[in-house]
């Protein structure tokens, strides 16, 4: 397991080397670390209070375990970071919930975390925006401190952990190509998923998965699926070893503009509602 601050030190680093070339993804990028920052500060706030120890957790259960003494203190400050740093309709989307007093935040944090791969069908998109950015890095410490999973038998189209929806896929070398594996946008676990499959309905015609590339965006790539008209964006870490997947998927806007235009709906939303 990588040391806790270098993964979040990683991928503001990378956050910011990307906002540096990519300007139309610069404010979205500028955005995220600050995000990222509270994302750490949270993460070490919650290994501090609940120890390094390893624990045994059944396949999907993590959404099981939910500390709202732990956390609720610091929902209020991640809402002001939130409201000052956001663009106008989130911030202003987030002003309405930090009205809406400790109850109503405990809620919303309740009914995102118990949703599931179905999402939250009683939050508001700003809501389940806020309330999964925050509750991320707690979902991430849990997933960490698991006993490893066993090694499934097939390749799952949700987190074997929390039964989250992927984020983003990725390409790890393998050989002489790539081994393909998805990424939970909640608590981060990383899972095996087949090459070509379409991991929201299962398609495997490879004549009804079409892919695109941007020459900007080499190493990034639009997997989409022609008969539930999904996409999975994937990046590609045999073209760029560099990459953070999470943060490289953030930059990647003309591909999320290309897949919008042509009628594909995300797996997953990211952090700027792409």
């Amino acid at each position: 397991m990588r040391a806790a601050g270098s993964k979040w030190d990683q991928r503001i680093e990378r956050a910011h080397a990307l906002a540096a070339v990519h300007p139309a993804a610069a404010e979205g990028l500028r955005f995220y670390e600050r995000i990222a920052g509270f994302q750490r500060s949270l993460y070490a706030d919650v290994a501090a209070a609940l120890g390094n120890a390893i624990e045994p957790r059944p396949p999907g259960s993590l959404r099981e375990e939910l500390d709202l003494g732990l956390l609720l203190p610091a929902f209020p400050g991640f809402l002001a970071l939130v409201e000052a740093a956001a663009p106008a309709p989130l911030s202003r989307s987030t002003a309405e919930l930090g009205a809406g007093g400790a109850a109503r935040w405990q809620d919303v944090l309740v009914e995102l975390w118990r949703a599931g791969a179905d999402g939250p069908s009683q939050l508001t998109a700003a809501e389940a925006l806020v309330s999964w950015t925050f509750l991320q890095p707690y979902a991430e410490f849990l997933a960490d401190h698991s006993e490893p999973l066993a090694e499934a038998g097939s390749t799952p189209d949700c987190c074997p952990r929390c039964s989250g929806r992927p984020q983003v896929g990725v390409l790890r070398p393998l050989g002489d190509g790539g081994k393909r594996s998805l990424i939970c946008a909640l608590c981060a676990t990383e899972w095996d998923f087949r090459r070509i499959v379409c991991p929201a309905c299962g398609e495997e015609s490879v004549d009804k998965l079409p892919v695109y590339v941007a020459e900007e965006l080499g190493h990034v790539r639009v997997e989409a699926c022609d008969t539930c008209r999904h996409y999975i964006k994937t990046i590609d870490l045999t073209k760029d070893g560099r990459a953070v997947p999470v943060v490289d998927e953030l930059a990647a806007i003309p591909l999320s503009l290309w897949a919008e235009e042509h009628g594909y709906a995300k797996v997953q939303t990211n952090l700027l509602g792409l």
